[in-house]
């Protein structure tokens, strides 16, 4: 555990760390011998950009920081369907496994109340479909997705390697009756 962190609304003159910090998390995907190294100007890349700026000026993305204010991680959010999306969740490689992604996650959880939290994700890499599994989301069969969230897993698909592993996950709030 990351002795001392905490998170805060993003701010619009981050959106440059948030990128440099997803580059770092997609480290790992490029170890595990997946091309994910696109130019700045590809659209796949834009587009997600313009997202996170989006997030960030609708009070949408929240950022872990260490107790100097740099950013550590970052998740951002939006809704997709008229549910509650996890549009990207990043922690810097040099702080991963110390709490500070599942500190995000959770803030994601509670940010969402009594609704059920969406995510896209790898269903065949340890640290995607199992490690959101830990924390309560599963496996949903595509025809059983939203529109909206069938249209980016179809992006996706066409710009990521291994489109058949890119999969969507729900964690459904339990409510006590």
């Amino acid at each position: 555990m990351l002795e001392s962190f905490r998170l805060r609304p993003a701010r619009h003159d981050e959106l440059q760390r948030l990128v440099e910090i997803d580059d770092e998390a997609s480290a790992l995907f490029v170890q595990a011998g997946f091309n994910l190294v696109f130019e700045k100007d590809h659209p796949f890349v834009v587009a997600e950009v313009t997202r996170w700026a989006e997030a960030i000026a609708r009070g949408l993305a929240i950022v872990a920081v260490d107790v100097q204010d740099h950013p550590l991680g970052f998740a951002a959010f939006k809704f997709v369907d008229d549910e509650p999306y996890l549009d990207q969740l990043a922690v810097r490689p040099s702080v991963m496994r110390r709490g500070v992604g599942g500190a995000l996650l959770s803030y994601a959880v509670s940010w969402c109340g009594d609704r059920s939290l969406w995510l896209t994700t790898y269903s065949h890499l340890q640290w995607n479909r199992p490690y959101y599994e830990r924390h309560g989301f599963s496996q949903v069969p595509e025809r059983a997705c939203g529109p909206q969230l069938c249209a980016i897993l179809e992006e996706q698909r066409a710009a990521l390697p291994d489109p058949a592993e890119r999969i969507a996950m729900v964690r459904r709030q339990k409510i006590l009756g």
